[in-house]
């Protein structure tokens, strides 16, 4: 594996550099530098402009709308993304179902589907999860029963991320009760204003609305939403499984994100000297950076398996680890430096008499958010202790 960028690819991140700088929207940039929370129109602002470019789904074959760039122009692209700190690309309708339809779905669902999500005119929700099958995720027990020309959808899912701003969601639902647990499950598409779906907000540790509940009563969903063949929904949710657990590693934003560790931890403490000064805490910087290196180059090795032909294979499972540990080691190092101002919910009382006001510098806001937020990347996705045993079995046939 050659690792170093050729002419035309150094040409190109110069090409996508210049993009970003000039057209990524001043507003939204100092939303974000004010720590302001992003609404379904900020994503979708960042979207539509990449978008209109082209470049919205790197990862897209050409027949579909992708640009049609190599798998080192992908990341390439996915570097200055974060190096720029631009608002991620939401991944549930580009990244995740869109494979699944382009790579099992029939023509007029791909006809359907695919331009409107690639556009940001469908915002998409993941049903996967439930109370009692998270990373069982086998055991769900929604159910769909065909009456007719329609699915009778009913159950409940959880830890549904923005299903607040969903237009449509897909859906894994168990269509033969009597089968075994993964042969018994069919992949359906919903439209979220459909009688019978009621989203109902989580709020996590950082005080956010990020994650739902989402219950399914009498969900009235037409055949020709389903997606492949009745029970065989496992095949898709297996082939989606592994796109979602590439794109969780996260490598360019974890690179940001040890480049501000860094800033932090070179301002001065209250002792007077900076934290990098401090050997232990080095070290620990030393290590955390070692490991992203490593976990940057198998990231590598993977673009050049895509680059012949292959898809993501049981590796996603040790990207997906190794990139979520590295994730929660960096906001920890955050937390850390900041020291007492990383304290949450740190605030002062304005003139009115209300507590809005932060204390404690700059750098230091949404540290200890990032860190909670942080705490679910090694479940979601699969759990680690799941993948574990996925790299046990197909990797290293114990």
């Amino acid at each position: 594996m050659n690792l170093d960028f050729s002419a035309e690819d150094l040409a190109f991140r110069d090409t996508v550099k210049t993009f970003i700088a000039e057209s990524y929207p001043p507003a939204l940039r100092a939303k974000q530098e004010a720590g302001e929370e992003l609404g379904k129109d900020d994503y979708l602002a960042w979207h539509k402009i990449l978008a209109a470019r082209g470049w919205a789904a790197p990862a897209w074959p050409k027949i579909y709308g992708g640009p049609g760039w190599t798998p080192v122009q992908r990341f390439i692209f996915a570097e200055e993304l974060a190096f720029a700190g631009t608002v991620p690309l939401l991944p549930f309708g580009l990244n995740m179902v869109a494979p699944v339809i382009q790579a099992f779905g029939s023509p007029e669902q791909k006809a359907r589907f695919l331009p409107p999500t690639l556009n940001g005119d469908i915002w998409w929700c993941q049903g996967y999860s439930e109370p009692g099958a998270g990373s069982d995720l086998a055991a769900l027990t929604t159910k769909a029963v065909r009456d007719g020309d329609v699915y009778v959808v009913n159950g409940q899912k959880t830890w549904t991320t923005l299903a607040q701003h969903a237009d449509w969601g897909f859906f894994l639902v168990r269509t033969d009760p009597t089968a075994k647990k993964q042969e018994g499950i069919s992949f359906l598409l919903i439209d979220m204003t459909t009688p019978g779906v009621t989203v109902r907000p989580i709020i996590t540790l950082d005080g956010a609305h990020e994650v739902n509940e989402v219950w399914l009563e009498d969900v009235r969903v037409p055949v020709e939403n389903l997606v492949y063949e009745e029970n065989k929904g496992w095949t898709c949710a297996k082939f989606l499984l592994a796109h979602e657990r590439t794109g969780i590693a996260g490598v360019a934003r974890s690179k940001r994100g040890i480049e501000k560790l860094k800033a932090i931890a070179a301002e001065e403490t209250d002792h007077g000297r900076p934290l990098l000064d401090d050997p232990f805490f080095a070290r620990k910087m030393a290590e955390l950076e070692i490991d992203l290196l490593a976990l940057e180059y198998t990231e590598l090795r993977g673009l050049a398996r895509e680059g012949e032909g292959k898809g993501p294979g049981p590796e996603s499972s040790l990207l997906k680890i190794k990139g979520t540990e590295i994730q929660q080691r960096a906001t920890e190092l955050a937390v850390e430096a900041a020291g007492r101002y990383a304290a949450p919910h740190l605030t002062g009382a304005d003139e009115h008499g209300n507590n809005a006001l932060e204390i404690g510098p700059a750098y230091a806001r949404g540290v200890a958010d990032s860190y909670f937020n942080m705490r679910k990347t090694s479940i979601y996705g699969g759990s680690n202790e799941i993948q574990r045993n996925i790299i046990a079995k197909a990797v290293l046939g114990l």
